[in-house]
């Protein structure tokens, strides 16, 4: 296994993360920021009102993307296992 196989399999490592984390991240960041600008507005400072929601959205975008994520985790972790004889090899 050279440097360049494992930088290959860190950037792709990387990636994935991304596209998994990504819209849990995107829902989080509207939802607070739709909130912040709600309490700004009706200056109402209440935790309860960013946390609440934020959690409801995220369930419901596990529900809706959680098997696209899962997908994409497990291919990744079944072409990294068929290629770990020809990566050792090297």
């Amino acid at each position: 296994m050279t440097d360049n196989d494992v930088m290959h399999l860190a950037v792709q490592a990387m990636v994935l993360g991304t596209k998994v984390a990504g819209p849990i991240l995107l829902v989080s960041l509207v939802i607070g920021f739709a909130i912040s600008l709600i309490q700004s507005v009706t200056q109402v400072q209440e935790m309860t009102l960013t946390f609440v929601p934020k959690v409801i959205a995220i369930a419901i975008v596990l529900l809706v993307a959680g098997n696209w994520m899962m997908g994409e985790m497990v291919g990744f972790t079944r072409q990294l296992f068929a290629d770990l004889p020809a990566l050792l090899k090297t």
